[in-house]
């Protein structure tokens, strides 16, 4: 059955939302469908709606990516012979990273093909020093050896719109309406000009692509569609990469599984027969030697999946361990989809070393098999963050996942799910203009960090205890996301910095506007700290970047590039 534009537009709106979320299903106070968005803009820790929205800053220029499109590229040629630019507008992506796609779209049989031509989304931003970098600095005054890594996934404009051209399929049913595609790359030196690369990994079927869809396998769950989740780093030092190590990437994917749009949604507009291809997500893992090309790992499911949805069903989607401890399938709940997942390498304290040898990391057994990530590293071990959505109650939330080696994952069921109004009425007595929390309607795509305390005399950061998740959060008045944070000690047991905004949307026509989300965390040597997030207005996407300057607690928009026209 061909879904009315009215229906998909619905879908189209509500799912994006949070790229990680699905079908939200009340409509607005003005009556209108919900609104797909993804919040994030600036700052602030506001606890009434009056604080939260007097906080929305002035419009900077901070996007520092943005799709491949015609209208970019086109203003870009144009701006290049009218007006002249700093360095950082020469670099600028809405221009130079275009202009270089002007090649790619050569060999590709029309500008649509180019696969970030449509939406991008969920940035994962590297800092680092290599050997290679460090003496290139004896060349370059100018330069400190720093290099900035940016993956990110983008759909073209013909992904969004053809259906599988496989034989005997429906050619009516389409793929969800995600940024969700192919996983490309970036290079940057200061963290705020980035360049693509357009040319992509060798064997790819679309330039740019650093890891596209699994064309080997048919039975696989990535062949429709795949999305970024985290990329982990061979890193000596925190500042340092390794030689010649190996990238982990963690990311996720659908194939061309059809399944009923009423699973994901209360509307009841939604005919019952009504379909939807590669919305069964699951999530896998590559490898790389140089994070440009990079291989699939074959997880244990049948479709080479490293985690699944938990389905009654299917008791080997439990992934459940010998811990009876830490796991009781009892907890778990039937899960609609496991997407963007945020990897974390986990620290046992010195303390806690004897217990962790007992119990073994996250609680999975104790002996002589406790060698995290193949170091034989006693004391480490992997956590996953994974957004999912309930099969019974379809809410939005945070499941995790614990793993010794980084390739083997058990459930250990949700973390982070949405607050109620009736809790926030009961611990938030103040809070008399907003009696809902920002996230009452959802929590997706998070991104998780050590806590780290900074040394001003020797301009180091250094593990402190603890852990601090930055998190999207759906609020029912508005239908926006925005960034909400919480706080754990061990990584397993969490609590909400309850209604604080740590990044809201941006102001009315703001490129923003419409939402923000994906937060990905970087530490500066200055002390500092650089958020790159997702931002939206309407279909648009972009990535941007704020900065929160040691000692305050504020997040402000940091200015990305400068462009001045001539007299």
């Amino acid at each position: 059955m061909k879904l009315s534009l009215a229906l998909m537009a619905i879908w189209v709106l509500s799912w994006e939302l949070s790229e990680t979320t699905a079908f939200t299903t009340r409509p607005t106070s003005n009556g209108s469908s919900l609104r797909r968005s993804f919040p994030t803009t600036h700052t602030t820790s506001a606890t009434t709606t009056t604080a939260c929205y007097s906080t929305i800053q002035h419009d900077v220029n901070n996007v520092v990516l943005r799709p491949t499109t015609a209208e970019s590229l086109s203003t870009s040629l144009a701006t290049s012979s009218t007006s002249t630019t700093t360095t950082a507008a020469s670099m600028k992506d809405s221009q130079d990273d275009d202009t270089a796609t002007t090649a790619t779209s050569s060999s590709s049989s029309s500008f649509e093909d180019i696969f970030d031509s449509f939406q991008i989304g969920s940035p994962i931003v590297h800092r680092y020093k290599s050997i290679s970098s460090v003496l290139e600095t004896t060349i370059e005054e100018d330069y400190d050896g720093t290099n900035y890594v940016m993956w990110y996934h983008g759909r073209s404009i013909i992904q969004d719109t053809e259906t599988n051209k496989e034989e005997n399929s429906n050619d009516d049913v389409l793929l969800p309406p995600l940024s969700t595609g192919r996983i490309g790359r970036a290079v940057s030196r200061n963290g705020l000009i980035f360049q693509k690369d357009t040319k992509g990994a060798t064997g790819e079927d679309i330039a740019g692509v650093a890891l596209g869809l699994n064309n080997e396998s048919w039975w696989g769950f990535d062949t429709a569609h795949v999305g970024l989740g985290s990329v982990l780093l061979p890193m000596t030092t925190p500042a340092v990469m390794t030689e010649g190590g190996i990238y982990l990437m963690y990311y996720f994917g659908g194939n061309y599984e059809e399944t009923n749009i009423s699973l994901y949604s209360n509307n009841p507009a939604i005919p019952s027969e009504a379909k939807i291809k590669g919305m069964t997500m699951r999530i896998g893992v590559a490898v790389s030697q140089d994070g440009e090309t990079w291989g699939r790992v074959e997880g244990d499911h049948p479709t080479n999946a490293c985690m699944v949805p938990y389905d009654k069903s299917d008791p080997s989607s439990a992934m459940s361990d010998n811990n009876e401890q830490e796991f009781d399938s009892k907890n778990l709940v039937e899960e609609l989809y496991c997407a963007w997942p945020e990897v974390v390498v986990q620290i046992v304290d010195e303390s806690d070393t004897a217990n962790a040898n007992k119990r073994g990391r996250f609680g999975l057994g104790g002996g002589s098999n406790n060698n995290a990530a193949n170091t034989g590293d006693e004391k480490s071990g992997f956590f996953m963050y994974y957004s999912t959505m309930t099969k019974d109650t379809k809410t939005k939330a945070i499941a995790y996942a614990v793993s010794e080696d980084g390739f083997r994952w058990f459930k250990r069921g949700l973390c982070i799910q949405p607050e109620t109004t009736t809790t926030i009425a009961a611990t938030d007595n103040d809070n008399a203009d907003n009696d809902t929390p920002f996230d009452d309607d959802g929590c997706a795509r998070c991104n998780v960090v050590r806590n780290a305390s900074y040394n001003e005399l020797e301009e180091t950061w250094s593990d402190a205890p603890g852990y601090t998740m930055y998190y999207e959060g759906v609020w029912t008045k508005d239908n926006k996301h925005r960034i909400l944070s919480a706080q754990s000690t061990d990584g397993k047991i969490w609590t909400k910095n309850k209604n604080e905004i740590v990044l809201n949307i941006g102001s009315s026509e703001s490129w923003d506007c419409d939402g923000v989300g994906s937060p990905h965390i970087l530490r500066i040597d200055d002390g500092s700290q650089r958020m790159y997030y997702v931002g939206q207005k309407g279909k648009s996407t972009a990535v941007g970047v704020a900065k929160l300057e040691l000692g305050s607690t504020k997040w402000v928009k940091e200015q990305s590039s400068f462009v001045f026209a001539e007299a």
